[in-house]
């Protein structure tokens, strides 16, 4: 069997892998005595999306969602990883400014858990706010691996002080299961503020021209959508009283699709972002997310009613993808009612403050390939597609310095980028400048650019990638190392 680095990086023991990591990196990652705080088995069950309606695929504790953890900002956890499959399994911490070797990610080091093993971790959980964790394998074309299955949970750090303006909480994950591959199609471009622009349209055109397999490459589309794992209508409603503050905690947890949400009568009152507080409170009457985004949103249950809280999608909601809302003493079949359309703009959300200048500026530009690699799009990064072998491209970091990403998307796709073990503040985006709106995930419309602002103060390999499991299987990623 010929073996490249992932597939090396996925077979090899922790201890081998451990041997390779620097010392500032490892922290303590196997952690022995004592019990841990959580454990977290892997293993493949059964998921009721309704009665008619049982999936088999992966899962955590044997649940869809994964249990939600909630962990207190500062203060050391102990988790136990076992992994009851036949195949190697990665957790990703997602949001979190942890060391590489308990991060999640195989690019950056972090040692795989084998088939029917297990793994102790420790970290110091940071920043506060909502976080989540999911697995970090490549699927590549095989749907019953990486975030097609039902490996993903919700994790809320506890600030340190929590003011606490709300009545109750309620986490959502949106989640599509059963997935097919299609050719693929254009996508929706609507949801996004910004316009194309016209340099990054000619060089889609040119790639393009350029490719060759003029058809499309291979999508991935759905069946069954959901919202905690279940399909609307065969779930418990949310149950509501008039006057009650509800904060909602809602994670796209999709592995590609971009979701919205809205809710007829209310709006939602965006409070944090990725689990960041907002510099501006805005209030909209949808919300967007790109896959992996998070939005914590207050709203005031101030119509009474039955109501369906769902995607604005037609299709997508009927087959699924919704939750009852029902207050208290009302009767009724549920009500939904399509709101007026709406772009999501994050510089809604921000100060409009200058930023702190950059002390250097990384250039990238995104292309797609046409079915390059056996009918399946091939991305770039700056002309060059993610390579395990040679581990590129690969950007080297000093640590201390800020630097700004100027990244250009010269295709019609909506991509969420995402930067691990950083947030970076978001600088420019859909042509407008902003400023104070952290992230860790952000929605790159096609043929538009953006800027964002991180400091390199999390010494250790870190993975840039775009969060649609095909784009990052497909060569959509790079790495960053610090000098």
């Amino acid at each position: 069997m010929t073996l490249n680095r992932r597939s090396f990086l996925m077979l090899a023991g922790p201890t081998m892998l451990a041997a390779t990591v620097p010392g500032w990196a490892r922290g303590t990652g196997s952690v022995a005595g004592g019990k841990a705080d959580h454990t977290l088995r892997i293993a493949t069950g059964l998921v009721e999306l309704a009665p008619d309606r049982i999936i088999s695929t992966r899962l955590y504790n044997g649940q869809f969602p994964g249990p939600l953890l909630r962990l207190t900002e500062g203060r050391r956890v102990v988790v136990d990883i076992f992994n009851d499959t036949d195949t190697p399994e990665l957790v990703h911490w997602h949001g979190q400014t942890i060391p590489s070797d308990v991060d999640g990610a195989a690019e950056e080091g972090t040692p795989t858990i084998l088939p029917h093993g297990m793994r102790r971790i420790d970290f110091v959980p940071k920043p506060s706010g909502f976080r989540f964790y999911h697995t970090h394998v490549a699927a590549s074309s095989d749907l019953n691996r990486g975030t097609y299955t039902g490996l993903v949970g919700p994790l809320y750090i506890e600030p340190k002080e929590n003011p606490g303006n709300y009545d109750r909480e309620v986490f959502l994950v949106l989640k599509e299961f059963s997935p097919f591959f299609s050719r693929g199609g254009d996508m929706a471009m609507d949801a996004l503020a910004g316009a194309p622009i016209a340099e990054l349209v000619q060089m889609g055109k040119t790639a393009d021209a350029a490719a060759r397999e003029k058809a499309k490459g291979f999508e991935v589309g759905y069946d069954a959508f959901t919202i905690n794992g279940k399909i609307l209508g065969h779930g418990e409603p949310i149950h509501v009283k008039q006057g009650e503050r509800v904060l909602f905690h809602v994670l796209n947890g999709s592995a590609g699709e971009i979701r919205s949400l809205a809710l007829p009568g209310h709006v939602f009152r965006v409070i944090a972002l990725d689990g960041n507080p907002v510099p501006v409170q805005a209030e909209v009457p949808v919300l967007w997310l790109g896959t992996a985004e998070r939005v914590s949103a207050l709203v005031r249950m101030d119509r009474p009613g039955i109501w369906v809280m769902g995607d604005l999608a037609d299709e997508d909601r009927r087959r699924g993808m919704g939750i009852v809302i029902a207050y208290d003493g009302q009767r009724g079949k549920p009500v939904w009612i399509t709101p007026k359309p709406v772009r999501w703009d994050y510089t809604h959300f921000g100060s409009g403050q200058a930023t702190i200048a950059p002390d250097e500026t990384i250039e990238m530009t995104i292309v797609k390939r046409n079915a390059a690699r056996g009918g399946f799009n091939e991305w770039t990064l700056n002309g060059e597609a993610f390579s395990m072998e040679t581990m590129r491209p690969r950007y080297r970091l000093h640590e201390g310095r800020r630097y700004r990403l100027r990244v250009r998307n010269a295709s019609d796709d909506i991509h969420p980028l995402h930067l691990h073990r950083h947030s970076f503040e978001l600088v420019r985006i859909g042509g407008r400048p902003t400023g104070g709106v952290i992230k860790d995930v952000v929605m790159l419309g096609g043929f538009q650019e953006l800027e964002c602002d991180f400091v390199a103060d999390n010494p250790g390999p870190t993975l840039f990638h775009c969060h649609q499991q095909l784009h990052m299987d497909f060569g959509l990623m790079a790495l960053f190392d610090y000098a």
